[in-house]
């Protein structure tokens, strides 16, 4: 379970100040397909970043009684300097994983070849979303957070990453955001609108994506 209690998220800067939502409360459990729609900088990348743990809330609580990935598709969980492999080892290292066999899982699972040894500032945004997204399936995590990834790569490649998180939702949760309705209804079972700071809930994946839909041709944005 991952439970948000009251949760608000202010960006704080010289003569400026930005308050990308307040009051957040909801729960995400155990095998449930959360699907959450937004415009640009509506705020979907912090709230990921806020569930991973990556960062904290301005005000609130959040309470994890399950593990948690990163969000799929963020580079800042990667040591840029560092190459593709050793960053892999190094996570393996840290959630007491077989070095050896994740980094198998992840050379086979991320198609990367000779540059999963150069370091990750020379990847293009695909590529590191790729390592993201097979070191986070290596570690088998309770909850996964995709945040824009999964058109990385190939159609091959799009379709083994869509294989993988079908199974792990057989036994985990997945929380997603993308502007591919269609992406979203494979995945998820709920949905949730971002819009001027606040997060509305819906039955249906469908009523989500349709009133996002409005509301951005409304606000004449994308």
């Amino acid at each position: 379970m991952i439970k948000l209690e009251n949760v608000s998220m202010t960006y704080e800067g010289r003569n400026f100040s930005n308050q990308v939502f307040s009051n957040l409360n909801f729960t995400v459990g155990r095998g449930q397909g959360l699907a959450i729609c937004g415009g640009n900088g509506a705020g979907k990348s912090t709230l990921m970043r806020l569930l991973a743990g990556v960062e904290r809330p301005t005000t609130g609580k959040i309470t994890r009684t399950m593990t948690t990935s990163w969000p799929i598709g963020y580079s800042g969980c990667f040591i840029a300097t560092a190459t593709g492999a050793d960053n892999v080892r190094f996570i393996a290292r840290i959630y007491r994983q077989s070095e050896a066999e994740t980094l198998a899982f992840v050379e086979d699972f991320a198609q990367l070849g000779p540059w999963l040894h150069r370091p990750v500032t020379t990847y293009s945004s695909g590529m590191s979303s790729r390592l993201a997204f097979g070191v986070s399936l290596a570690m088998g995590f309770d909850c996964y957070l995709i945040d824009e990834a999964t058109g990385a790569g190939d159609e091959r490649f799009r379709a083994r990453s869509e294989r993988e998180l079908h199974k792990r939702l057989e036994t985990g949760s997945l929380i997603m955001t993308s502007h591919d309705p269609h992406t979203l209804e494979r995945f998820c079972d709920r949905g949730a609108v971002l819009y001027a700071g606040n997060l509305t809930f819906y039955d249906s994946v469908a009523e989500a994506t349709e009133v996002h839909h409005a509301l951005q041709m409304r606000g004449g944005i994308s």
